[in-house]
């Protein structure tokens, strides 16, 4: 089994959308929150700012911290490919520092990103978005946990 592994993730919504990376997989397109993996010695609230840099090419300003989630990969839909993966994800509350920005390219996407996208909150039941719980949340928009546990 691989290490556990740290992720830092944004939550990013302006003008009621959610921005997400767009990824295309064999199922077809697949969509997440921009960041990924703590470096040793990286703060958290770092690696998101780091992380939306490369993938979205913006910078963001990191808030407070919305939901921690795990993913144990061998309990989950794709346990063929990811039975080793377990993986603790943080996720902020971010804001573009550029409100108006159209041009998202970064300098590091990830493996299958093919865009970054805006998805209005009341189309992400439509759409397959990882984790979905944090799409239900977001639409429910009512006090919610911090810690949600190993879910997809």
């Amino acid at each position: 089994m691989k290490p556990i592994r740290n992720s830092a993730k944004a939550v990013i919504v302006q003008n009621g959308r959610l921005l997400v990376i767009r990824l295309e997989d064999q199922y077809g397109a697949a969509y997440v929150f921009p960041g990924g993996g703590q470096e040793k010695g990286e703060e958290l609230k770092d690696a998101v700012a780091r992380e939306c840099l490369e993938e979205i090419g913006q910078a963001v300003t990191v808030g407070e911290l919305l939901h921690i989630r795990e993913y144990i990969g061998k309990n989950h839909e794709f346990a063929e490919w990811d039975a080793d993966i377990h993986q603790v994800e943080f996720y902020f509350e971010c804001s573009l520092n550029d409100a108006s920005a159209t041009v998202f390219e970064g300098s590091n996407p990830d493996d299958y990103q093919v865009a970054v996208e805006w998805i209005a909150l009341e189309g992400l039941p439509s759409v397959r978005l990882y984790p979905q719980t944090i799409g239900e949340l977001l639409l429910k928009r009512e006090p919610s946990r911090i810690y949600l546990g190993d879910m997809n």
